[in-house]
Order: C-alpha cells, then sequence, then structure tokens
C-alpha cells in the first residue's frame, strides 16, 4: 500500500504538512497541519518527535491515531453508542 503514496509520504517519519496528506490520503480523515500544530500543544493528536523545531509523525503513530479516531466498525447505527 505505500507503493501507491506519494514519495514524499513513504518516509518512516513525516513533518507536520506530510503527516496532514498521509492521514487523508490513507485513511480519509481531513485534519489541517494548523490543526496538528494545535492538539501538539493541547493534547489529543497523534504522537511525534519533537525533532528541534520540527516536529516528526511516525506513519506507524499516525496509523494508531487514525485507528483511535475512527473507532470500531458497526454493522448499524444501533451500535453506536455515545
Amino acid at each position: 500500500m505505500t507503493d501507491q503514496l506519494p514519495p514524499a509520504l513513504r518516509k518512516p517519519n513525516l513533518r507536520r504538512w506530510e503527516a496532514s496528506e498521509y492521514l487523508e490520503h490513507v485513511h480519509g480523515i481531513t485534519i489541517a497541519a494548523a490543526t496538528l500544530a494545535k492538539l501538539a500543544s493541547t493534547g489529543g493528536g497523534p504522537q511525534f518527535f519533537p525533532n528541534n523545531r520540527t516536529p516528526l509523525y511516525p506513519r506507524t503513530g499516525l496509523d494508531e491515531y487514525a485507528q483511535q479516531r475512527l473507532g470500531k466498525l458497526v454493522r448499524s447505527t444501533s451500535e453506536v453508542t455515545a
């Protein structure tokens, strides 16, 4: 699957704007780079490496974040809990 990604998104660690694109390409989650920046300050976002002034997001961490955000699969709306 990673061979279908643009070359910039195949790296193991992605810059914030690349992480935003990765989440959209791979998981269909639209989240702006600015939102990822805010979540890095307030919490609740994907894990990242604080590499000087350039945060780096591991793709495995982005996949885990997407799975948590999407939740579990359901077969009907009656299975959804509030």
